[in-house]
């Protein structure tokens, strides 16, 4: 926009107004993003601390790889096909999210997000097996102030993070051969190569998703389609915290 167009419309009447009430809109847009992701990561938590104590809680023991204590249904949790089954499901749900969000009403996407987040709760709560539960603790405010800290400077930063974006988007699936790949060689210098990488690729995609998540907010949309909005920015949101924390707790966790 030119200075004389910008003079304009600053000075056209209602244009403060309607500026004004912009800022209200994307304002409330944010609230509810960063409230979904919210509830999301807390019962993703619940589910998890939840589940290992139905699998033995502090009667669980961990030692020389073998791991003693646990009930009839952690046996069954904890058991190789379940896990498969849930890893499975929780991955359809998120591209199915993905792609049907347009035909979906936000309550039922929403609904969906919060299965899912009990769902990986569920797949989670193996971490409580493996680090103790405050090196856990720790990890996650590590996580929080960090993410929050980023996603800040990806609301109100006036660069435009796209290209970064399409090289993290690149990376993560880069990610994901490497750590396919570590399973087969199981590798301690990989494994903290893959640790480290990963921080520095959900660090930078909590930024841009969150200036994406912002650009996506329009005044003229409906409100069926903003809650459908807030939905999937709530989801991308809760993947890069619930990423970052996984892989700064790799490194920085205590095992048990």
């Amino acid at each position: 926009m030119s200075d004389f167009d910008r003079n304009y419309a600053t000075t056209r009447p209602g244009y403060r107004a309607d500026q004004v009430a912009i800022d209200a809109g994307l304002r409330a847009y944010m609230i509810r993003v960063y409230n979904y992701m919210a509830s999301g990561v807390a019962l993703t938590g619940v589910v998890a601390w939840l589940t290992y104590q139905a699998a033995g809680g502090d009667a669980i023991q961990v030692a020389g790889g073998q791991i003693t204590g646990l009930t009839p249904f952690g046996q069954t949790i904890f058991g190789g096909p379940v896990m498969i089954v849930l890893f499975l499901g929780t991955l359809g749900m998120v591209f199915f999210l993905s792609f049907r969000i347009s035909r979906l009403q936000p309550m039922t996407a929403l609904t969906l997000f919060m299965v899912y987040a009990g769902l990986l709760g569920l797949m989670l709560s193996s971490v409580l097996l493996t680090y103790t539960q405050a090196s856990i603790a720790r990890t996650f405010f590590i996580s929080a102030a960090s993410f929050g800290a980023l996603s800040l400077y990806g609301y109100t930063t006036q660069r435009d993070l796209s290209p970064v974006g399409s090289f993290l988007i690149m990376g993560v699936f880069g990610l994901v051969l490497a750590m396919i790949v570590n399973m087969f060689f199981a590798s301690p210098g990989l494994t903290f190569v893959i640790s480290i990488i990963g921080v520095l690729i959900f660090a930078g995609l909590t930024a841009w998703d969150t200036q994406r998540i912002k650009e996506m907010y329009s005044a003229q949309d409906d409100g069926t389609v903003t809650g459908r909005k807030a939905v999937m920015g709530a989801l991308s949101l809760y993947l890069d915290f619930i990423n970052l924390f996984l892989f700064l707790l790799r490194f920085m966790g205590n095992r048990r």
